[in-house]
């Protein structure tokens, strides 16, 4: 920007000292009025348009400050300065009582200042601009354009109509994207793009011929388009602070490019042709890993057999000629040519995450169920791509996704490539792998990683800058690999949980290595002060380092055990081991509990319970576990079939966290269902998954079909084996076990069929089992408990399991007084002419679903693996199980 101001001659030549009359008439002479040196100079601005309007609006260049409380009396003002070439709105100009440099409050510009026609020079940075005034589309002769510090999200579609632009500054805002229409800035010479959350870039980026600076550092971007190398006059490339995982071999072919910066991103591998040039730098990269071997070219992809499996299915044939495959449920895999020489049966199944065997680590948060592929441990001859769709994370900028696989014996994440859907909430998270075990996709903090030499290095993190950790020359002897996380933490969250507006910290930073040896020389960590905290006003008996182990249980003050350097933004210590760090501003002197306090609390979600009833038929009750900020969506979503009381009070939970559901007050559930632990229903709760039942319930004989009055009650069961001691020490006990209480309302019932014959009269069924013993049985009892639950939507469960529309017709007619005998004659027809097809269980799971009765599918499923359980246990008693597998033995433990 300096270089920019000089280029323009808009050197500040109103300096202080000089009176306000003798001061506007030289600005005035030379066409200029810096008057943003000044606290008032939006009121000196205004007396001098009142008192001599004829000169003030031959003015050319005018500097305003955006911390003047009379700006937008001002800006009415401004469009009468026909001839205005060059206008500075900047803010930055005051500081708070902090020392901090305060935002101008500009957030809009009036309509009409897209009527200055001579406008070349246009600078709005240090202020609130949530997006960009559409009446700057409108200046036909821009040429420079700052926006820097600002707010911006986005840019506007038709941004590339400022056709004259050659200097282009966002930097430090929150640009997620940017449009196609960039490309069209045919005369931009410099763009900086800096520091703004960026996660891809238009191939139209290629289109800007003339540029010769580009910087795309501190951003999210995991690749760059191909179409950079187009950029002939390119002489500096900053693509520092990103994920990159690849770059274009094509870019050392840009014939005047002088800087290349690639420090500190995620690249295993450089292309040789990139290696060889001087001005690469390098450095902060985790180079020498292994590479996910290339992707074929999408003809070959193309050229593959694509083979799409129902819901229901379970297995697939992979042949040597290659083969993608999608699974129901949304999965998507990638057999290269090649990746088997023999054809191989794959089989698959979705498993609900069980946490005595998916341990989360610290602040990760599970977005899918668990994939398991078998057979386990077959090496492929090429890797095999696989796409799991989840949900994005809530903080991106602080959170990635990561597929997360099970070897038997421990989880470990793989290298991940997300793509996020635009206009959509969801995201595929692609990974390769050479052979098949158990897998899950997870939102964890973002990761910076380096290989430390001995010579020393310098790691930063890509979610706060100005967290460092430099490595001095002669650290360590052999080369390790150090991990950096950061977890930012308002000033807002800080304060509401101390209850203390004096208490501030700084973000979280978690540092850890693959090696157990400390390191030979202290390790320097540099982190920003907490907000409101410079060093022009530091108090340094306030200041406080914390060191914390690494379940967060135990923080520790160090304060006195290092030495602390400070500088007008950061506080410098060094350390020789690695673990939690945080820099805490306070009066108070036991520091280690408020901090634990706080930590514990960063963990919590919450959430509300919700238990609705099936408008058609009360007796199907729905359960489910919701955070709070979603609790009005599904409501909204759930309300034309399902009526109910209004959700519980918020309570807190931690993701992974068991609760169980009881129903009481004359309301039973069934008793032989897997997930029933003692009289009730065990839940899991995790933040992104579902957390839902759909269960029937019962009430007792003796009502005498009255109308029940009864209550479901939601309770803690196990908290994760990390929870610290103290929250566990706080919900022992039956009170504090005692969650939340929603009424359950029955209307008068009809005669449970098991417990009256009277349905079954006509009716001559002989014993009947669908399925095999080793996948489960569904018995006569099981379907006629089935039936009982089918009401009103038998017909569409009929169409669905195959039946014409002749036989419904009939069914219905020859049952016409009865609807029990109708969805009996049509359950038990159908099972009679699919009893010897081995897939009929599925094909019955399959149209449950179809007909919206997912409540259904569920418990067959549900009777299904425990018939399945129940048939691996005899099994294994009488001793004809064979020798188990590392990894089968690792299913056992789900």
């Amino acid at each position: 920007m300096q270089k920019m101001a000089e280029l323009l001659g808009l050197r500040d030549e109103c300096r202080e000292g000089t009176s306000g009359t003798a001061l506007v008439g030289s600005c005035l002479a030379d066409n200029r009025l810096n008057l943003d040196v000044y606290p008032d100079g939006c009121h000196r601005f205004l007396q001098l348009f009142k008192k001599q309007q004829g000169e003030v609006v031959q003015v050319e260049f005018l500097r305003l400050s955006s911390n003047d409380c009379l700006l937008d009396t001002t800006l009415g003002s401004l469009p009468h300065l026909k001839h205005l070439k060059s206008l500075v709105l900047k803010g930055g100009h005051a500081r708070d009582e902090f020392g901090s440099y305060q935002r101008g409050s500009l957030t809009n510009l009036p309509p009409d200042f897209g009527n200055f026609r001579c406008l070349t020079h246009l600078d709005l940075s240090f202020n609130r601009l949530s997006t960009l005034p559409s009446c700057i589309l409108h200046l036909p002769s821009l040429r420079v354009l700052l926006v820097s510090h600002n707010s911006l999200v986005t840019l506007p579609e038709d941004f590339g109509c400022l056709s004259k632009l050659t200097f282009f500054s966002a930097m430090k805002n929150q640009l997620k994207d940017l449009p196609q229409s960039i490309g069209e800035l045919s005369m931009l010479q410099d763009l900086d793009l800096s520091e703004n959350a960026l996660e891809l870039l238009p191939e139209e980026v290629g289109n800007l011929h003339n540029c010769t600076e580009l910087d795309l550092s501190g951003n999210r971007l995991l690749s760059i388009p191909d179409s950079l190398a187009n950029l002939k006059s390119l002489r500096r490339l900053h693509l520092h602070s990103n994920l990159l995982v690849t770059v274009p071999a094509s870019l050392a072919s840009l014939p005047n490019l002088s800087r290349l910066d690639l420090q500190n991103n995620c690249l295993r591998a450089i292309p040789a042709e990139i290696q060889t040039l001087p001005f690469v730098h390098v450095r902060g990269n985790p180079l020498g890993e292994t590479e996910p071997s290339p992707q074929a070219d999408k003809s070959s992809t193309r050229r593959l057999k694509k083979l799409i499996l129902a819901s229901g299915e379970g297995s697939f044939t992979v042949t040597s000629e290659g083969r993608r495959v999608v699974l129901a449920c949304g999965i998507h895999f990638y057999f290269p040519p090649g990746a088997t020489s023999d054809p191989l049966r794959i089989c698959f199944r979705s498993l609900m995450p069980d946490p005595q065997w998916v341990k989360l680590r610290h602040h990760d948060v599970l977005l899918s169920r668990v994939l398991e592929l078998q057979p386990h441990g077959v090496q492929f001859q090429q890797e095999v791509q696989i796409s799991m769709p989840c949900i994005s994370p809530q903080t991106p900028h602080q959170h990635e996704v990561v597929v997360r696989t099970f070897s038997g014996q421990s989880w470990s994440d793989l290298k991940t490539r997300v793509k996020r859907k635009r206009k959509s909430k969801k995201c595929v998270a692609h990974c390769c792998v050479l052979h098949f075990s158990w897998f899950l996709v997870v939102s964890r903090l973002v990761q910076n990683e380096c290989k430390v030499p001995s010579e020393g290095t310098l790691l930063f993190s890509s979610v706060d800058p100005n967290i460092k950790v430099i490595f001095p020359p002669g650290v360590t002897k052999e080369p390790r690999s150090v991990k950096l996380q950061v977890l930012p933490v308002s000033a807002e969250e800080i304060q509401e949980i101390t209850a203390n507006a004096g208490c501030k910290a700084s973000p979280l930073l978690y540092l850890s290595q693959d090696s157990t040896v400390d390191f030979l020389k202290p390790v320097r960590i540099q982190l920003p002060l907490p907000p409101g905290v410079t060093g022009l006003n530091l108090d340094r008996s306030r200041l406080h380092i914390l060191h914390g182990d690494l379940e967060g249980q135990t923080w520790n003050d160090i304060t006195s055990d290092v030495v602390l350097e400070f500088t007008h933004l950061y506080a410098v210590f060094e350390v020789t081991h690695f673990s939690w760090y945080w820099l805490w501003y306070t009066t108070k002197t036991y520091i280690g509990g408020i901090a634990k306090k706080v930590y514990e609390r960063l963990r919590l979600y919450q959430v509300n319970f919700i238990a609705l009833q099936r408008k058609k038929d009360p007796e199907q009750v729905l359960l489910q576990c919701v955070p709070k900020h979603k609790v009005d969506p599904v409501l909204k979503k759930l309300q034309n079939r399902y009526r109910g009381p209004e959700p519980s009070d918020m309570v807190e939970m931690f993701e992974g966290e068991q609760f169980f559901a009881a129903f009481e007050r004359g309301i039973s559930i069934d008793m032989d269902r897997p997930d029933c632990v003692d009289g009730r229903l065990s839940f899991i709760f995790y933040s992104h998954l579902k957390n839902m039942k759909e269960i029937y319930v019962t009430s007792p004989v003796d009502r005498k079909g009255q109308a029940v009055k009864g209550q479901v009650s939601f309770y803690r069961g196990a908290v994760p084996d990390s929870i610290p001691e103290d929250a566990s020490r706080r919900r022992k006990g039956p009170d504090s076990l005692w969650l939340a209480t929603l009424p359950i309302k029955l209307p008068q019932l009809k005669p449970r069929w098991d417990e009256n014959p009277c349905p079954l009269r006509g009716f001559s069924f002989p014993p009947l089992n669908l399925g095999n013993a080793e996948t489960g049985y569904l018995t006569q009892a099981n379907l006629l408990n089935i039936a009982r639950r089918v009401g009103a939507d038998w017909q569409s469960i009929g169409l669905n399991l195959g039946l014409t529309y002749q036989q419904i017709e009939r069914i219905g007619y020859n049952n016409r007084e009865d609807l029990n005998k109708q969805i009996l004659d049509m359950l038990f027809s159908w099972a009679q002419q699919n009893s010897e097809d081995p897939d009929c269980v599925s094909k019955l799971i399959t149209a449950m679903k179809e007909s919206g009765r997912q409540d259904i599918a569920d418990e067959i499923e549900a009777i299904i693996e425990l018939g399945r359980k129940k048939y691996s246990e005899s099994i294994r008693r009488v001793g004809l199980e064979q020798e188990s597998s590392t990894e089968d033995s690792a299913i056992a433990m789900m």
